[in-house]
């Protein structure tokens, strides 16, 4: 498909009002922290979906409501609570790669965060650097993993820093910063601006971004991310992640 710069921005804007809607909730994983009306629910149900999002979205989402099940339906309050002593929650669960031991470690990690770092918001803010999240991403997952921890869980965690898109990490802070206006994303984070953020670089949206010409790089990497998130800024550099609606959209449920 050829089309002109103007021509560009005008179909890919048409495409962000068609799918970002609350329609849209329904099928995403980004269901899972619209549970909750308090700000430290969404963001730890948030961070939680997001480190599970990917393959079947249908098992994401179950998993995601079996991850609700094992806090009590009350994110914040389990997490504060989590210590090492409370090991037989996590037992039996599995996403993929994710296991048990993997929650586990997620679930001190993020008390230590709320106890000792002011929570996520405060850690993934500090270090935007560049007009850029990446450097951010990096360092949050210093703090992280200063917990005693296995080193296969780091996987879990990507860095862009070592070429990673962190495709799931940049999905959460969609979530979290960009104001949207439709009842999708939650922007409930005020210290980040939504023009700092990367989209998500997935299947669907890499996919599209090349049949579309704004993305030429072949792998789906940390460089590939640079290159889109350069496109994207030049036709909205306020909110260059509404894109990320309109690209998923049209690879997942147009298959264009």
């Amino acid at each position: 498909m050829k089309l002109d710069k103007t021509q560009l921005k005008e179909f890919l804007d048409q495409k962000v009002l068609q799918y970002n809607t609350r329609d849209f909730i329904g099928t995403d994983p980004i269901q899972i922290p619209h549970h909750f009306k308090e700000k430290e629910d969404i963001e730890i149900s948030g961070f939680l979906i997001a480190t599970i999002a990917w393959g079947n979205r249908k098992s994401i989402i179950t998993n995601g409501e079996r991850l609700l099940n094992i806090m009590g339906n009350s994110p914040f309050d389990f997490v504060l609570n989590y210590t090492g002593n409370h090991k037989k929650y996590t037992k039996g669960f599995v996403h993929r790669t994710f296991n048990e031991e993997d929650l586990h470690t997620f679930f001190l990690a993020l008390s230590n965060i709320y106890k000792k770092h002011q929570g996520l918001e405060a850690v993934f803010s500090k270090n935007v650097t560049n007009q850029s999240m990446q450097t951010a991403i990096h360092d949050f997952k210093k703090v992280f993993f200063e917990i005693s921890h296995l080193p296969r869980t780091q996987k879990h965690v990507s860095d862009p820093l070592k070429n990673s898109a962190a495709k799931r990490i940049n999905m959460f802070l969609r979530w979290m910063v960009r104001q949207d206006n439709t009842g999708v994303d939650f922007g409930i984070w005020n210290s980040v601006s939504p023009a700092v953020l990367s989209c998500p670089l997935d299947v669907h949206s890499a996919g599209i971004a090349r049949k579309l010409g704004i993305l030429t790089r072949k792998q789906n990497d940390g460089k590939a991310l640079q290159e889109l998130d350069k496109a994207l800024r030049k036709m909205d550099p306020v909110d260059p992640v509404k894109y990320d609606f309109a690209l998923f959209g049209l690879g997942a449920f147009e298959k264009f």
